[in-house]
């Protein structure tokens, strides 16, 4: 647990100097949009992300698959048992929507599984994180990686999940993805429980909201890839909620030779 302890630290300081980068490009508003091969847009914020995060989790001497370095060869990554899995800016439509709902994503992975999850949201400065052993957390008001420890990372955080206060039966969705499958999955939803509530928004923030008690369920019946999902699985994860497979009933796993995920259920 103690060398786990220090690449969750390490992790968390490279989350928020990560953030600090994407917000310098949030506000002066020039994103230099580029669209990749498969229809999605990179900005400059991811590759300064990108290349922020690899700077500081390089003294950690852990192989990276990063959504901006995927190009790694399955027969150099099927041998990773313990790698970082990071998507330096999830929600890029929604930031160039500018509607804030963008993340900075590290986790973990372990044999296939997130053993540790870290999210953080630079427009709010929260944070989000976990690790096997210790559970997950959400901290308010975070805008420095320096001046703190883990311990007083800890204290002054709220464990997850924090109480639902008798709210409806919540189904979290996505902000800019919606799918026949998933309004059918809500309808059965709507016979078992009645009325519910319906909460959407971007990114993996949807996670976010199973792991922090905000909702009940998160279907998602569109492509995702592994770094979209790895730290917050692992979130959810920390706080017993469960990602499974549409596909194989199962939770899901990395370090897959394909790595776009399957369809899944959050609960």
């Amino acid at each position: 647990m103690a060398d786990f302890r220090n690449l969750l630290f390490e992790a968390v300081k490279a989350s928020i100097e990560a953030g600090k980068e994407i917000m310098d490009v949030y506000e002066s508003g020039d994103f230099g949009v580029e669209i990749k091969d498969d229809n999605s847009p990179l900005t400059k914020a991811d590759k300064r992300g990108n290349d922020k995060i690899m700077e500081m989790l390089e003294g950690c001497n852990l192989p990276t698959l990063s959504e901006e370095g995927r190009s790694i060869d399955y027969t150099e990554r099927k041998d990773w048992d313990l790698f970082w899995m990071v998507d330096p800016l999830d929600g890029t439509k929604e930031f160039v929507k500018r509607n804030g709902e963008f993340t900075v994503n590290i986790a973990l992975i372990q044999n296939q599984i997130p053993v540790m999850g870290v999210i953080y949201v630079p427009v709010k400065k929260e944070l989000y994180f976990s690790c096997e052993g210790l559970g997950a957390y959400k901290l308010y008001d975070v805008e420095s990686s320096e001046g703190f420890d883990l311990d007083e990372l800890i204290s002054k955080a709220n464990k997850l999940p924090m109480d639902s206060n008798g709210r409806k039966f919540t189904v979290v969705g996505s902000r800019s993805h919606k799918s026949v499958e998933t309004e059918e999955f809500i309808a059965k939803l709507s016979e078992k429980h009645g009325d519910i509530e319906m909460l959407s928004i971007g990114s993996s923030l949807k996670l976010c909201m199973v792991a922090e008690g905000k909702a009940d369920v998160y279907p998602r019946y569109a492509p995702t890839m592994e770094w979209d999902t790895a730290a917050g699985h692992a979130i959810a994860l920390g706080a017993n909620k469960n990602v499974l497979d549409y596909t194989t009933d199962a939770p899901m796993l990395y370090n897959k030779e394909n790595l776009l995920n399957n369809w899944f259920v959050v609960q």
